[in-house]
């Protein structure tokens, strides 16, 4: 029986569901049922029930009426709704960086540690050394309102980005990230719009492209 340290329970459970689907340990097309959980991690159904509704309201699974919940197969067309959502909001988040010419610690670091990364890095530790640097611009831009919309979309972005196991190339991301922060200490506001853009664009093309050439997400 698989054990687990308590924040409460249900958010203790929720986080060891949450890693086990982005590392692919649960992946895409696999039923997630309320009993099976329950009893390998030794909890209540309740409570195995409050972990899974956590995981459905951020992304990562989804249920039907009457259903278990499953890790959802995403389709290039999810890709594309995902992006066309994540791109004009890390583009304004950009601009007002960029127009105040400044980004923080935080975000220095999160560039510094992604191009640091070994070459055999595994897929989910490059995934979230990626989405570090985004959150971290987000985070720089201090809307709780846009945070909030933004926290909602990442679940399914590192989906996007897991399922189709996709190399998206340390060494170009880790340039494409450096050059969006110097256009942003540079004070270039379009510049640094047209660099997120680019950026975000290109990973939503070959991301997209992989699953249509696999014509579905890896099981």
């Amino acid at each position: 029986m698989a054990l687990l340290e308590t924040v409460s329970v249900v958010e203790a459970l929720a986080q060891r569901l949450r890693e086990q689907v982005l590392d692919g340990a649960i992946p895409a097309g696999s039923v997630v049922p309320e009993t099976e959980i329950a009893a390998e991690f030794g909890v209540s159904r309740p409570t195995a029930k409050s972990a899974i509704t956590m995981l459905v309201q951020a992304g990562l699974l989804r249920r039907d009426a009457h259903r278990s919940a499953y890790v959802p197969t995403l389709d290039r067309e999810d890709v594309l709704d995902v992006y066309r959502v994540r791109i004009p909001l890390e583009v304004e988040v950009v601009r007002t960086l960029a127009a105040k010419a400044t980004v923080t610690p935080a975000v220095e670091e999160a560039v510094r540690d992604f191009g640091r990364l070994p070459d055999d890095v595994s897929a989910s530790r490059f995934i979230a050394a990626d989405l570090r640097f985004h959150r971290a611009l987000v985070e720089q831009y201090g809307s709780p309102r846009l945070k909030a919309v933004y926290e909602s979309l990442l679940g399914e972005i590192h989906l996007c980005m897991i399922q189709t196991r996709s190399e998206l190339g340390r060494e170009r991301l880790a340039r494409e990230h450096a050059a969006v922060v110097d256009a942003i200490q540079a004070g270039d506001v379009e510049a640094a719009a047209a660099a997120i853009r680019a950026h975000l664009e290109g990973a939503c093309s070959t991301l997209a492209d992989a699953i249509a050439r696999s014509g579905t997400a890896p099981a």
